[in-house]
Formats: structure tokens, C-alpha cells, sequence
């Protein structure tokens, strides 16, 4: 990383440290560089690492940057990712694992890359099934976004629990997440979005030893300020990051616009 590519701000907010970026491109090299550093720090002291990656429109920079980067033995990375739409099949053009397989798999070619089965035929047997493999080793890393709705994965508001007790379960997806899904372009419109998804919940993703999350764009600046600056509440799901000094919060100019402290 460079000095081009270093915070503008950083400050803290409660436990969680805040790094604001002049742009896209510097935020990208940045979270690069941490994903870089902390898998191979892993595989330095335990011979593997193991990540969780999220999908969604904001993380494609940075994905992108990541898989022509080098400076990782990918051999010796096991990962994951965040959440997937109940009910869609593998070849989906909005499926969670093409998005992945595309974008990341067949790019770098990592020792595994469990996929959450969306189109399982016992569901509840899914969530169960990878749950295991998340639990079979240390989560050395996850790799956030916030939803516009403030969601981290698919914990939207109505259904996101802090202490849940669970790691991968089935929720219904509110009418502004899936909105989202459309105003990215994933989704023709609102009744093609699935109304379920499978998501890791906040107690598997916080698990990781780091966590690093990347909120970038303008559209986000609603749901970083509620974030940083009302209450930590399950009402928005991304506040709770306050409460975890291994995370990272990593803004643009654009997603950090409307907080007091920028």
C-alpha cells in the first residue's frame, strides 16, 4: 500500500476503528493489502487460513484487485461465503455462487470454496451442514458489506439477532434489501427477487479473528451514519461492528458524506 492509497481520516468510533479513503481505488489497494497481510500472517502460524468473502455490487472492485494482486499461497486458504437466495440454482445469473466461482475461484484457486447450497433439498439440513464446516477450523478473516437497509449479510433488520444462537439459517428478505437486488441490476424487478435466503448470522461472521469491512459509494452514506451514529441496535445490523475491536470500517469520501466526525 502507498501513502496515495492511506486513509485520509481515521478515527474510532466506540471499539470499532474507522478509515476513510479519498476514493474507490484507494480503499480497494487498502483492503487488498489487510486480506493480503492477515492470510498470509495465518498460514505463517498454522499452515492454513480460512475466509469468509461477500458478494454485492461494492465488493467487485476490491475482488477483482484481490485476484490479480499475488502475495497469497492460495492453496492454503479455505473459504466461504456470506449467504446465498433460497431456492435459486448454481447457474443463476444473481446466484451467489457463480458470483464467487467467477469472480474469485477461478481466479486464485483456493485449496476449497464451500458454497451454501441454495437449491438444497433439505434446507434445514444445509444450514446445518455448513455450519460445521465453518466450525471445523478458526475463521482467520471476513469480508463485510452494508446493505442499504444496514444489513450485514442477509440479517436484515426484522429478523437480525446480535447473540444469535444459530451460525447459517433461513430468513425472509425485507422489501429494501430486496430493492436493492434490483436497483443493482441483479433482479428484473421486485416479484423475480426469492422473499428467503440463507445468511451466516452476526454470531458466525464476528467470529473471525479479523474483520474487515468495505462500504464504499454514496448510496451507502444513510445506512454508515445510522451505523456510526445512532444507537447499536439490531434496527440497523451494522452498528454492532461498534462493539468489535478486531473490526475495520473502510469508507469512501462519498459513504462517510454525511457524518458529524468526517
Amino acid at each position: 500500500m502507498s501513502i496515495q492509497d492511506s486513509p485520509v481520516r481515521s478515527f474510532r468510533c466506540d471499539a470499532l476503528p474507522v478509515h476513510i479513503f479519498r476514493g474507490q481505488d484507494e480503499l480497494a489497494a487498502y483492503m487488498v493489502a489487510a486480506v493480503r497481510d492477515t492470510l498470509a500472517a495465518a498460514i505463517q502460524r498454522q499452515g492454513t487460513a480460512a475466509a469468509i468473502l461477500a458478494t454485492g455490487n461494492s465488493q467487485l472492485r476490491f475482488l477483482k484487485l484481490l485476484a490479480t494482486a499475488g502475495g497469497v499461497d492460495w492453496s492454503k486458504v479455505t473459504l466461504f461465503h456470506m449467504d446465498e437466495y433460497l431456492g435459486v440454482p448454481a447457474d443463476h445469473p444473481a446466484c451467489f455462487r457463480r458470483y464467487m466461482r467467477e469472480k474469485v475461484e477461478s481466479l486464485v484457486r483456493p485449496r476449497v470454496f464451500h458454497y451454501l447450497g441454495g437449491d438444497a433439498d433439505q434446507p434445514l439440513d444445509e444450514c446445518a451442514r455448513y455450519t460445521a464446516l465453518l466450525r471445523a477450523q478458526p475463521i482467520d478473516l471476513c469480508c463485510l458489506g452494508i446493505g442499504e437497509n444496514g444489513h450485514l449479510a442477509f440479517n436484515d433488520p426484522h429478523v437480525c439477532q446480535f447473540d444469535d444462537p444459530h451460525w447459517v439459517k433461513l430468513v425472509s428478505l425485507d422489501v429494501p434489501c430486496r430493492m436493492q437486488q434490483v436497483k443493482e441490476g441483479h433482479f428484473p424487478d421486485l416479484a423475480a427477487v426469492p422473499p428467503y435466503a440463507y445468511t451466516l448470522t452476526p454470531t458466525a461472521l464476528l467470529s473471525a479473528r479479523r474483520v474487515l469491512c468495505l462500504a464504499p459509494e454514496m448510496r451507502k452514506s444513510v445506512p454508515v451514519q445510522t451505523a456510526l451514529e445512532g444507537p447499536i441496535s439490531e434496527q440497523c445490523p451494522a452498528s454492532v461492528l461498534r462493539c468489535y475491536p478486531q473490526a475495520e470500517l473502510l469508507l469512501d469520501l462519498d459513504s462517510a458524506s454525511r457524518l458529524k466526525t468526517a
